[in-house]
């Protein structure tokens, strides 16, 4: 194989690579030379063998050129005798096709000859049966007639065709003419009764000669009989007044009925006079409304349009309305397999005559205005329960369903009446006292009207119940409203946002019974508050206070979950009690202080009791042995970790200050000199001893290896330390501290201020679960403090509703975590 790359020298070299080898230099030639001729003769061999394939190839090619050219040859003699073949044929065929030609014209013309006969007869007929007014005979005539003359439409431009078209359309119109005299005539003398035949007959006329004749003689009719109603109810103000309206539908009722009995039988069934007859008389009466209507709303003697009198008039319209619909779509089905019922579509009676209402609902849609506004002070004043009724847990208070009844037949009142523009302000009515129940009486019943305790526990879980049975129906509402009200207007109809308000009430109802276990167990927290935690020597086994503090949290939850017959609501509780719980424990923390580093493991070991005991609250009231949820236990933990960083960081002494600033540099991880000196406050280092110590912080937290420190710990900056033992406060601690934090004065829960506390939690704002955080930035709640200016009570009022809306749609996200209306799969009985 010859490489494509071969370097004969390097061959050589191979072959000779020592001296010793150029001895064979003479019969390597000779090898190589007889190799060469060897190749030679191969090529030769080569070369011939080709020259005579390619000699071959050539001859082929030529043979095929000839036997081509003799193919094209024979292919056009071919195409000259199929040519010579067609024009002998057409030749031979020239004399049969002009015979045939001549037949079809023959025949055309003898068909025309003999139609033009029949044209000729059956005019000189009609003319005679005209005259003698037989119609029966002149119908079927007539539509023989008119057929034929429509056959002749091509052939007008002979003279004696078009005057016979003419003479034709002359006795249609004559017959019109003569058809309608007769009608004039005989209803007119009164003689209907005994012409009738003649008249039934005369419709078949009139349905020949097409629909331009018959809607002339049933617009006749309608108008003739309408007459006298007109000029009864029109043209007399008494007996057109909105009060005499019943008379309207009676008068009409009976012309209907005398219809059945004297005309019906007259004009054929499928021309529906009678609800061409209707037809004319709504739309004739609704003209009349509107102009009763609109001269009632111009009056200047000062009265208004009466609306019960409008409501009913509005309702014997629709009743009338609705009897014409069940007459004539009875008759419309009777017929539905004819050719005409599947043309035709019954004429729709609905909104026939009540579309000139629609305009003044408004006044009806205001009349329910003033009697809901008087519903909303009403409820107010009630009791939530009476007194001598046994509670139920599931009992709601009875304001709530009797207002969402009273929505629920004002609702069908008004589809009946209207679902247009009226309907859509209905909405907005039931939307804007759906606000006003929710803030004037459900969350009045958690002010401080009850003194310092708050709200007994019973009625704060009414109006927890009430206010998640209000969001429910709210939304049902809303879809009842979408079903009934015109399509174009279906998207502006929204109580979403009053539904989150109920969910904002429903919120705050759950945090006002956190409260009430955080007020049981103040006691507790007050024996924390006077535990000298600066000279424990020892760490032992739990501090006292947590038994009582743990015995007070298990036995007022037991209480208040017995009564939470939602799991939603029950889960709800318990997180946010272990919120509070949390944070009212870094709350003492920080009142407790001066902190040793004994006092802080103390604190620490505490805090892990707690932590276990905390976990026991969901199902305290289950079977012995139940487990709490995995996803409980988890917010139990996070709750509880936010201590760890804290106290840790207490535990270290000041001596050396490197381990102090390395263990705050861990567990507080950020940059803030004033937090740093919280914790020197805590652990009771004098003011001359942190200078030093806060130098140090500053040159550590400037190394390389801290410079991804957060520049505040989300711990330690809502904690304001103060320098003396009296008077330390807490305002916020992020999510933990939201709605229903107490009053701190002089570090202590302060009873007196709960009810204001909770009205203003859903005033200022939300935290992450939708309640209120009372305070403001750095404010904490009414008297712990602050001074931030409070808003006034007008902006509070014009915000609060919204603030609700927002509390609600927080704390819905937040409870959907583990279901509306039950729990988990995942959670077991937790």
């Amino acid at each position: 194989m010859i490489l494509a790359e071969y370097d004969p020298i390097d061959h050589l070299n191979a072959i000779f690579s020592h001296p010793i080898a150029l001895s064979s230099v003479g019969v390597t030639s000779e090898a190589l030379r007889n190799y060469q001729d060897d190749l030679d003769e191969d090529i030769a061999k080569f070369v011939s063998t080709q020259t005579a394939s390619d000699a071959d190839s050539v001859q082929r090619i030529q043979a095929a050129k000839a036997e081509l050219a003799d193919l094209f040859k024979k292919i056009e003699n071919v195409r000259e005798r199929a040519i010579q073949t067609e024009q002998a044929i057409t030749e031979m065929t020239a004399d049969i096709k002009r015979l045939d030609n001549t037949k079809r014209n023959l025949t055309l013309s003898m068909t025309a000859l003999k139609r033009l006969q029949m044209l000729t007869t059956a005019y000189e007929q009609l003319r005679s049966l005209s005259k003698s007014r037989q119609y029966r005979e002149c119908a079927q005539l007539l539509q023989a007639v008119i057929q034929l003359v429509a056959h002749f439409k091509s052939y007008r431009s002979i003279d004696q065709i078009a005057t016979l078209s003419r003479n034709v359309a002359d006795v249609q119109r004559e017959l019109l003419e003569q058809v309608c005299e007769d009608f004039e005539v005989i209803f007119a003398k009164g003689e209907v009764a005994q012409r009738k035949a003649m008249l039934a007959e005369a419709c078949l006329v009139m349905d020949a000669l097409g629909d331009h004749a018959r809607s002339r003689l049933v617009n006749w009719y309608c108008n003739t009989q309408l007459r006298e109603y007109r000029q009864v109810f029109r043209g007399n103000d008494e007996a057109g007044s909105l009060d005499n309206i019943a008379r309207r539908y009676s008068w009409f009722n009976r012309m209907l009925k005398a219809y059945d009995n004297e005309h019906a039988s007259i004009f054929p069934s499928h021309w529906k006079v009678n609800e061409m007859l209707a037809n004319a008389f709504c739309e004739g009466t609704r003209d009349d409304f509107k102009a009763i209507l609109q001269r009632s709303m111009r009056r200047t003697d000062g009265q208004t349009l009466d609306v019960n009198l409008l409501l009913s008039c509005l309702q014997e319209t629709l009743n009338f309305e609705h009897s014409l619909e069940r007459r004539f779509s009875n008759e419309s089905r009777s017929s539905i397999d004819t050719i005409v019922s599947k043309d035709e579509k019954p004429h729709a009676f609905s909104q026939a005559i009540s579309e000139a209402f629609e305009p003044y609902m408004s006044l009806w849609v205001e009349s329910q205005d003033k009697q809901l506004a008087t519903l909303i002070p009403k409820y107010r004043q009630e009791p939530l329960r009476n007194a001598d009724e046994e509670f139920s847990p599931q009992a709601v208070i009875p304001s709530s369903t009797e207002l969402f009844h009273f929505y629920r037949l004002t609702l069908a009142q008004c589809a009946k009446l209207s679902t247009g523009n009226r309907l859509l302000e209905l909405s907005k009515t039931f939307a804007k006292y759906l606000d006003q129940y929710g803030q004037q009486v459900l969350f009045y019943f958690l002010s401080d009207r009850h003194g310092a305790q708050g709200p007994p526990l019973e009625e704060v879980v009414l109006i927890l119940n009430t206010a998640d049975y209000c969001y429910l129906t709210c939304n049902q509402l809303e879809e009842k409203i979408k079903a009934r009200i015109d399509e174009e207007l279906r998207a502006n109809v929204d109580l979403q946002s009053q539904a989150d308000a109920f969910m904002g009430i429903a919120s705050a109802a759950v945090r006002t019974l956190v409260r009430k276990v955080d007020i049981d167990c103040e006691s507790s927290w007050r024996e924390m508050r006077n535990t000298p935690w600066s000279k424990l020597e020892s760490v032992g086994d739990q501090s006292t206070y947590v038994a009582e503090l743990l015995r007070h949290v298990k036995e007022k939850s037991a209480e208040i979950l017995k009564l939470l017959y939602k799991q939603q609501y029950a889960r709800a509780f318990c997180d946010n009690l272990v919120d509070l719980m949390a944070s009212t424990y870094i709350s003492n923390i920080v009142q407790s202080k001066p902190i040793s580093e004994v006092g802080a493991e103390q604190m620490l070991l505490d805090s892990y009791v707690l932590k276990k005991g905390f976990t026991e609250i969901a199902t305290i009231n289950d079977e012995p042995g139940t487990l709490p949820s995995p996803s409980f236990i988890k917010r139990v933990n996070q709750c509880m970790a936010k201590i760890d960083p804290l106290l840790k960081t207490l535990q270290v002494r000041p001596s050396p200050p490197e381990a102090l600033v390395q263990a705050y540099l861990i567990h507080i991880a950020d940059r803030s000199d004033t937090n740093f000196r919280k914790i020197l406050d805590l652990k009771g280092i004098r003011k001359h001893e942190q200078v030093a110590l806060v130098d140090l912080f500053a040159a550590f937290r400037a190394a390389p290896s801290n410079e991804n420190l957060v520049q505040n710990s989300p711990l330690l900056t809502p904690l304001q330390v103060s320098s003396a033992h009296i008077g330390t406060s807490i305002s916020s601690l992020g999510n933990a501290t939201s709605i229903g934090t107490p009053s701190l004065a002089g570090g202590r829960f302060d009873p007196a201020t709960f009810g204001s506390a909770i009205m203003n939690a859903a005033r200022d704002g939300v935290d992450r679960f939708g309640s209120p955080a009372l305070g403001a930035n750095t404010g904490g709640a009414p008297g712990g403090g602050s001074s931030q200016p409070q808003p006034s009570e007008s902006t509070a009022t014009t915000n609060l509703n919204e603030n609700l809306k927002n509390i609600g749609k927080f704390f819905r996200r937040d409870v959907g975590s583990f279901g509306r209306f039950g729990r988990s799969t995942d959670e077991g009985k937790g």
